[in-house]
C-alpha cells in the first residue's frame, strides 16, 4: 500500500496519459516531458504499486489487469479536480486538444462535414480522431478512455440504463439524441425489383449483402424475418456501408442502410430504395460517452459541436 503523505500525485497525471496513449511518446509530448521522464515517473508508480502497469506492445504499451483496473477511477479522480480548480477552462479558439469518436462510415459521412466547419471557424487548434465503430456496444471503450465520444445507433445500451436508471442505480454512461432515421432495401437503378412493390416474399428470394460491425452473420434484420418464420439468404457481410452501396451498385445484391445514408454515398443515382415489407424499429442516433467525462468543459464542447454538426447536416437534408 503507497503511503499518501509522501506519494507524488504527479505519477497520476503521468499514468492517466500514457494509459490514454497507450504510447510513451505521445503521452510525453501531452505533458510537455520528455520520454526519459516519462519511463522514470512509471518506473517509481511501478514500485509503488507493485505491478507492471503496463507492457510493451507493437508500437506502444498495453496495460496490466491492474492497470485497467485502476484507470478509472484515477481518471475520473483526476477529471474532477481539473473541473474544480480550472472551471471553464476550454476556450475553442485557443484549445489544441485532440478528441477521438467512434462511428460508423454512414455517420461520418453526414457529421464530419459540419464539424470540420466547425473547427475550422470556432477551434483552428482542434483535431479529431475518428475510429471505425465495430460494435453495438460500445461501453467498453468509453471506459477504458480509448475514445471520448462514441456515436451510433445502441439500442441495447440504452434500453440497459434505463432500466438502471428506473431502478434507481446510477448509469455510468450518458447519451444524447442526435437524430432519427429509418432503414430501406437498397438495390443498384434497374435491378429485376427495382420497378415493382417490394413484397417479403420477393425479399427473402432475392440474394443479400449485410453490414455488420463484428463480422457476425446475422443482424436485426434477421431478427425480424425469424420472428415471422421467415429468413434471406446472405452472400456477402461486410463491416461499411460505403462498401455495401458500391457492390449492390455493381450486382443484383440486395442491401439493408439507412435512408439519410443513400444521399451521402456519392452513388445516389446508381441507386433505388423501396420501403422494406415488414415492420424494423426506426434508427435513433446518439451521442454515448463516460459520465466522468460530463463535467469537463471540453468535453461539453465537443457534444454541442456534434450535435451542431448532427442538426445542420438534417437540416441540409430537408432542403
Amino acid at each position: 500500500m503507497p503511503n499518501f503523505r509522501t506519494f507524488d500525485l504527479n505519477l497520476l497525471r503521468v499514468f492517466d496519459a500514457v494509459m490514454a496513449e497507450r504510447n510513451l511518446t505521445r503521452a510525453a509530448r501531452n505533458l510537455s516531458m520528455t520520454q526519459p521522464a516519462v519511463s522514470n515517473a512509471l518506473n517509481r508508480l511501478r514500485d509503488t504499486l507493485g505491478d507492471r502497469l503496463v507492457v510493451r506492445s507493437g508500437y506502444g504499451v498495453e496495460p496490466t489487469p491492474r492497470a485497467l483496473e485502476l484507470w478509472p477511477s484515477v481518471s475520473d479522480s483526476l477529471r474532477q479536480l481539473e473541473a474544480a480548480l480550472s472551471p471553464g477552462q476550454f476556450v475553442a479558439s485557443k484549445a489544441n486538444t485532440t478528441f477521438v469518436l467512434a462511428m460508423a462510415d454512414a455517420t461520418a459521412a453526414k457529421l464530419m462535414p459540419g464539424l470540420v466547419e466547425i473547427i475550422e471557424r470556432d477551434a483552428p487548434g482542434v483535431s479529431m480522431r475518428v475510429l471505425p465503430l465495430t460494435t453495438r456496444d460500445p461501453r467498453r471503450l468509453l471506459d477504458e478512455g480509448a475514445i471520448d465520444l462514441a456515436v451510433g445507433f445502441f439500442p441495447a445500451v440504452l434500453a440497459d440504463l434505463t432500466a438502471r436508471s428506473q431502478a434507481g442505480n446510477v448509469a455510468p454512461f450518458d447519451h444524447q439524441r442526435l437524430y432519427e432515421g429509418y432503414y430501406v432495401c437498397v438495390m443498384r437503378s434497374g435491378h429485376p425489383l427495382a420497378n415493382q412493390p417490394l413484397t417479403l416474399d420477393a425479399f427473402c428470394a432475392a440474394h443479400h449483402l449485410l453490414v455488420s460491425f463484428s463480422g457476425r452473420p446475422y443482424g436485426f434484420i434477421d431478427e425480424s424475418l425469424a420472428a415471422q418464420g421467415r429468413q434471406r439468404r446472405i452472400v456477402l457481410t461486410v463491416n461499411q456501408f460505403f462498401t455495401a452501396g458500391r457492390v449492390v451498385a455493381t450486382s443484383d445484391l440486395l442491401t439493408v442502410l439507412p435512408r439519410h445514408f443513400i444521399s451521402a454515398t456519392g452513388m445516389a443515382d446508381e441507386l433505388v430504395f423501396r420501403d422494406l415489407p415488414f415492420e424494423v424499429q426506426r434508427v435513433h442516433v446518439d451521442s454515448l460517452w463516460h459520465h466522468r467525462q460530463g463535467h469537463r468543459s471540453e468535453h461539453a464542447w465537443l457534444r454541442l459541436a456534434v450535435a451542431a454538426a448532427a442538426q445542420k447536416a438534417f437540416e441540409i437534408e430537408r432542403y
